[in-house]
């Protein structure tokens, strides 16, 4: 049994605000976790303060205390989050988020309380996303350490009484990593073909780009399995998290972040993961492992071979390439929505949000409800109702050349998408914060009952890594329908190519200075097995937008629907090589016809027969 990490005389109290009792307003976020080094809670009011968060806390030993509060100033010289402390009601002097730093702790001074029971409360007093991280009750002048580092994640853990060691989470078939639509589809079709399957998800809610917190609509191959997990509920949820809950096999692990895995040789053995409310690790061992992350998670823990950013034209022909490679890639998009309200609604001064705005002031490209995608928004002052975009040189698709896309709202593609997350967010809010306030104040009468109904605190992830397969699919393959013997499912969608503005150039870099959508043939096309497992990890298999592809190709690739069939084709795949004992390589090289009369049985596809050792691929069945 793993022993908790001893403490002799602990040096003080912490207080992980994800801990708390009662969240009252404040929301959790732990998206950013492995950047700042834990979860922590926001103030996401929409420019109205939220309700107090709270938690009773027990003092072992009666002293003097100096207490020390973790948060972040998230837009220095401004401060538009700040927040107070209160411990059994007395107000503390100090507000923080107002002191100009990133993630840092600030000293409140010293308080004096007696053994027992103390309640703390956080008062949130903008609504302008405040944060606090965790709070310190020092009693022996310790000052916390503020480093992201092995040593200062220990030190958590020991003050928490957590375990040294993660937790035995057991062991499994198949670990599929990331619960977004071909996650989910991954684990169900492994379950159902009776794998003692986990699917590991860092959110409190399926569907990744497509669950309540951001709002899709999968794109791209449907088919029976996506028309199951994508069902809505009521309240928007899908009936991913019902169904999976259905199956014996299947184990759901919400709110658990990848953080590390084992590797022997040149196959994974583990992955780790840490809970975000209370902070316990598990390890999680498996004999095969699915990557649906999105963000190629599990291949840049273990040395997976990838790929980033735009390849050259010369590298592989593309007309869609730049000349000359570089790091450019789809950035981070933030939705929102709007209503009028029945009465006025004021809405603060924020003028550290039309800094990046500056007078635009257009709302157009509204997320109307879960899977409705690209409303129309007020305008207000010269903007443009709607910017026009080279969608299609083809006249038939004239229709497409104007219309308030909510993938405008874009940021963050010349940075590096694994360190500003947290950045490229704010970024983001700053710009929709400013944008909402100009609207207002350059036409006070018309949208004087306007207000927020809703923004998002998670962005929609872009381009992030991509894993390298046996084969790297490619814009030619795609446009030309170039077959392969190993073609396995069908995916379908245009080229939908984001153009970002060069670093410095544009006024309004929050939005996509150009947006390529070319619908090709409008023909479906096949993804050979060869692009969905790794060229240099034995046991690990790809899924959704970071399979092996081009930067092209990969602006196809990514709809959500075509992500589902690579689910259900690797867990085809994982359930066959634990069925025969080998690799997925394995597969390819002796087993390939079974794969393929499995994968045909499972997503119900009909195909031409055989004409000279390749398959040609007709639409996915609904």
């Amino acid at each position: 049994m793993s022993q908790a990490a001893p403490v002799a005389t602990p040096p003080g109290i912490l207080i992980e605000a994800e801990d708390f009792d009662s969240y009252g307003g404040w929301v959790l976020d732990s998206q950013f976790e492995m950047q700042m080094g834990s979860p922590y809670l926001l103030a996401h009011g929409l420019g109205r303060p939220v309700a107090d968060a709270t938690t009773v806390v027990a003092v072992p030993t009666a002293g003097e205390y100096e207490v020390w509060v973790r948060a972040k100033d998230w837009a220095p010289g401004h401060h538009p989050g700040r927040f107070t402390l209160t411990i059994d009601g007395l107000a503390l002097d100090t507000e923080f988020g107002a002191n100009d730093q990133d993630w840092s702790w600030q000293s409140a001074g010293k308080i004096s309380r007696p053994s027992g029971d103390i309640t703390l409360t956080l008062h949130d007093l903008t609504g302008f996303d405040g944060r606090c991280d965790a709070i310190f009750l020092s009693r022996d002048a310790t000052v916390p350490p503020n480093e992201v580092s092995p040593a200062n994640r220990a030190w958590r853990k020991s003050l928490r009484g957590l375990p040294v060691e993660p937790v035995d989470a057991g062991e499994f078939d198949v670990v599929v990593v990331g619960g977004g639509i071909s996650g989910c589809a991954a684990a169900l079709t492994a379950a159902r073909l009776g794998q003692k399957v986990a699917l590991i998800h860092d959110r409190p809610v399926l569907g990744g780009n497509a669950s309540t917190e951001i709002g899709l609509m999968p794109r791209g191959a449907q088919g029976k399995l996506l028309l199951e997990l994508a069902q809505r509920n009521a309240d928007g949820d899908l009936a991913a998290l019902s169904l999976l809950q259905a199956e014996p096999t299947a184990s759901v692990f919400l709110e658990h972040r990848i953080i590390a895995a084992a590797r022997e040789g040149d196959r994974i053995v583990s992955v780790d993961a840490v809970q975000a409310k209370g902070g316990v690790e598990r390890r999680f061992k498996g004999r095969m492992f699915i990557d649906t992350s999105g963000v190629a998670m599990l291949g840049v823990l273990v040395g997976a071979e990838t790929l980033f950013g735009r390849e050259s034209r010369a590298q592989y022909d593309e007309p869609y390439a730049p000349e000359v490679a570089d790091e450019m890639h789809h950035g981070n998009t933030l939705f929102f929505r709007t209503r009028m309200a029945d009465h006025p609604a004021p809405f603060p001064e924020v003028p550290w949000a039309t800094e990046v705005s500056k007078d635009y002031a257009n709302l157009s490209g509204q997320l109307t409800k879960p899977g409705a995608e690209n409303g129309p928004g007020p305008v207000a002052g010269a903007n443009p109702d709607t910017p026009t975009f080279q969608f299609s040189a083809d006249p038939s698709q004239a229709w497409m050349m104007q219309f308030p896309a909510t993938h405008y709202w874009e940021y963050g593609q010349w940075l590096d998408p694994y360190t500003s997350g947290e950045l490229v967010r704010d970024y983001l809010m700053r710009a929709l914060y400013g944008t909402f306030s100009n609207v207002k104040n350059m036409e006070p009468e018309t949208y004087a009952n306007l207000e927020f109904d809703w923004m998002a605190f998670v962005a929609a992830q872009g381009e992030f890594r991509r894993y390298k397969g046996d084969h790297v699919l490619t814009e030619n393959d795609i446009r030309d329908h170039t077959r392969y013997n190993d073609m396995l499912v069908a995916n379908d969608g245009f080229f939908c190519i984001h153009c970002a503005w060069n670093p410095g150039e544009g006024k309004y870099d929050f939005r996509l200075k150009d947006w390529i959508m070319d619908v090709r043939d409008q023909q479906p096309y096949g993804i050979p097995f060869r692009c969905l497992y790794s060229v240099n990890i034995d046991n690990l298999m790809m899924a959704g937008k970071h399979i092996s592809v081009t930067h092209v190709a990969g602006s196809s690739v990514k709809l959500m629907g075509n992500g589902a069939q690579h689910g259900i084709a690797t867990a085809a795949a994982a359930f066959l090589c634990n069925e025969y004992d080998t690799t997925p390589r394995g597969l390819y090289d002796a087993r390939l016809d079974q794969l393929i009369s499995l994968v045909d049985k499972l997503t119900g596809r009909e195909h031409d027969p055989a004409v000279g050792g390749v398959r040609k691929f007709v639409a996915v069945p609904g």
